[in-house]
């Protein structure tokens, strides 16, 4: 069985980057162990490590030693050349590459970059380390600055040179291509391929090509005098700022990279004033050229503003600044996180990679690791896109998450906020939010806003509701929200970042209602562990519920666990294993045990039972020998709010376990509810469940 691929190209800049880390992601949603290597890489200086390799280790958290992911720097492979050791070279690449094959189920190549000495011959040793390594190619070729005929002429010698050598091509990627060309890219290299080697056209996306000013600075060897918290910002445009201020703000664009000699206080301080006005475009940074800063008075009074750009401070001129700008090639960083994940996203919305994955892998994996869980929760969530509402449309996290579902072309998005301070929050984080993508309502003022009140009131007048009570209801943004969904205007919703859990979900149980045959709401958390996900219910909602409550969240948490891939192997925890405990609460529990064999015969079910027993397959073939559960336990239901809420907290932090949740179910209509401590990352999944609940599991 074949256990690696080989990403190759024929020159610097291709956007090999992208395949390789929409490629890592997509292995790393299908099987356990994906490995990383490199068999050329840089010459760095001591102490750096290549780029490639440790974005994609630390963005992928891969359990790879740096030094066992690569085989040679570019001089070496030089030099052993000059000396006729080639043979030497290729040994190497083979012996540390089969050392990873055997630790890994599968083994990503990426091939060099093409740049500085030796770069001729490049080409040649990548199409020789292939065959070596006995795996097949995905060539990238890159449209930018080509003509057709160009293009062409690439992808022809590139395909030949591998299928001289019997390298099997799987496919072909025609990147940086105008969108407008996509198709006729694809249908040019269809012209000249098997059927069997997939074809894929990629854009070009200016925000990736743009340097950020962390590249500039590092380039100029600039120094930052104010703003260093933003220099992930990108470039999208850059100008001297050398006319006067008034005709110079005429030529701002969006993200534009001002440039102008640091004595130009006019300038400068009208290029802060316009980034922050509604009346001009933002820009990215400032830099001051000729090693001048401006005078104590001006530094003092660009200290007190609220919202600062970086500014950077270099020694020479303005014009040689301007063109060393203009040269920078952007590159991907291990801590450019955004970039990669606005990457990965246009990777998965352009390539249809999964085929060629299950040809060129044919791998079954036993059980289902926490990437594998979550890679599904995109594939799943991106099959019929939904519309979530999210209520706290100003909180920095949920913006954060917003911006990236959006880039990821994951779900549709209504924020309820203030516009205005919506996107000055936006502009304040350096977020990547398109706002043609993203419905923005402020409740009060909303065109709906009278008729969500009159259908609040007739829905609740028989419980004493009158119109004001209903106008001032629909102006709370959870009740707003949920409104949405109840008439069809939005899909799903997730709250409770900046409001309490019966803030969330009260107005759900007021007007949403639960499930026919469900009178308990409930939830669950999905809990990624390092090697599986289990499910752990209720530790959210249910303070102390009875047998009968018991046993009904047992039953929606395995629906909840099938529904999610999860094949449900249910343990009813308690202080005690089988049935030599006493006492009221593990009697509670055996009896909802009971309840769930007679309602559901067909879920596997082992109860009570305690959490060693549940989980550790040598305790519980101890404590119960004949069970099919004991040991093997995925879905954990706990007797009580205190002993859940505790216990996934527990786990999650002494573990370092992602906890995926609370998922309410029950509910007509999803409704999610965060923690008031919750991270970008919970809001992300969270709304990504939401988004899966609404298509009807």
């Amino acid at each position: 069985m074949n256990k690696g691929i080989y990403i190759a190209t024929l020159e610097s800049h291709s956007g090999k980057s992208m395949i390789t880390l929409g490629l890592m992601r997509t292995l790393l949603g299908k099987m356990v162990k994906v490995g990383y290597f490199r068999p050329v890489i840089d010459d760095m200086p001591v102490g750096e490590k290549d780029n490639h390799i440790d974005t994609v280790i630390s963005y992928f958290d891969l359990k790879i030693p740096y030094e066992d992911t690569y085989a040679f720097t570019r001089s070496q492979v030089i030099q052993k050349r000059n000396e006729g050791k080639t043979g030497e070279v290729i040994d190497t690449i083979i012996r540390k590459y089969k050392n990873l094959e055997e630790n890994f189920d599968f083994v990503l190549v990426e091939g060099s970059d093409f740049s500085g000495e030796g770069s001729v011959f490049e080409f040649d040793v990548n199409v020789v380390i292939a065959k070596n390594l006995g795996i097949p190619v995905i060539i990238v070729v890159s449209g930018q600055h080509k003509t057709w005929e160009e293009l062409l002429g690439n992808q022809q010698m590139a395909y030949r040179a591998f299928k001289d050598k019997e390298v099997q091509v799987m496919a072909m990627v025609s990147n940086k291509i105008m969108e407008e060309n996509l198709e006729p890219a694809k249908k040019n290299m269809r012209s000249f391929l098997p059927e069997e080697v997939q074809v894929f056209s990629i854009p070009l996306i200016d925000n990736l090509n743009n340097p950020t000013l962390k590249e500039i600075v590092k380039t100029l060897n600039g120094k930052v005098l104010f703003g260093k918290e933003f220099l992930d910002n990108q470039t999208g445009n850059f100008g001297v700022g050398a006319m006067q201020l008034r005709n110079y703000l005429n030529t701002l664009k969006n993200e534009s990279l001002v440039i102008t000699p640091g004595d130009r206080a006019d300038i400068i301080l009208g290029a802060l004033q316009a980034n922050i006005s509604s009346n001009y475009p933002r820009i990215s940074g400032i830099i001051l050229t000729g090693g001048l800063t401006p005078e104590n008075s001006i530094i003092k009074l660009i200290e007190g503003l609220s919202d600062i750009v970086p500014i950077i401070s270099v020694e020479e001129g303005t014009f040689s600044v301007t063109n060393k700008v203009g040269a920078i090639k952007s590159n991907i960083y291990a801590d450019s996180i955004q970039k990669i994940q606005t990457t990965i996203g246009i990777f998965e919305r352009f390539v249809s990679i999964d085929p060629l994955v299950e040809k060129l892998t044919n791998y079954e994996p036993h059980g289902r690791t926490p990437r594998m869980f979550q890679y599904d929760l995109v594939k799943r969530a991106q099959q019929s896109k939904k519309h979530i509402v999210l209520p706290e449309g100003t909180d920095e996290r949920i913006l954060t998450a917003a911006a990236r579902l959006i880039n990821m072309d994951l779900v549709d998005i209504t924020l309820l906020g203030d516009e205005e301070i919506i996107k000055k929050t936006v502009a304040k984080l350096g977020l990547n939010l398109d706002f043609d993508k993203v419905n923005i309502i402020d409740p009060v003022n909303s065109a709906n806003f009278l008729d969500y009140a009159e259908t609040f009131y007739e829905l609740r007048k028989h419980k004493g509701v009158n119109m004001d009570m209903a106008k001032d209801r629909m102006s709370d943004v959870s009740y707003y929200g949920t409104m949405m969904i109840h008439k069809g205007h939005a899909d799903g919703m997730v709250s409770g970042a900046a409001h309490t859990t019966q803030h969330t979900i009260l107005p759900a149980l007021q007007f949403i209602k639960t499930k026919p045959g469900v009178s308990v709401v409930s939830s669950v958390f999905f809990m990624c562990l390092e090697d599986r996900v289990s499910v752990f219910g209720d530790c959210a909602i249910n303070p102390n519920p009875s047998a009968a409550e018991l046993a009904e969240i047992t039953i929606s948490s395995a629906e909840s666990a099938a529904a999610f891939g999860i094949d449900p192997k249910i343990a009813m925890l308690s202080y005690s294993s089988g049935s030599s405990g006493k006492g009221a609460d593990v009697d509670r529990v055996r009896e909802a045990t009971e309840i769930v064999k007679s309602s559901r015969p067909d879920l596997k079910i082992e109860g009570p039972i305690q959490y060693d027993a549940a989980v550790d397959i040598s305790v519980g073939k101890s404590k119960l020998p004949d069970s099919e559960v004991a040991g093997q336990a995925n879905v954990l239901i706990f007797p009580d709010l205190n002993t859940g809420n505790n216990t996934y907290k527990a786990v999650q932090r002494e573990t370092g376990a992602l906890a995926i949740g609370p998922m309410l179910q029950g509910l007509n209509k999803p409704v999610n509810d965060l923690s008031r401590g919750c991270t970008v990352d919970d809001v992300y999944n969270t709304v990504i469940l939401t988004a899966i609940q609404a298509q009807g599991i």
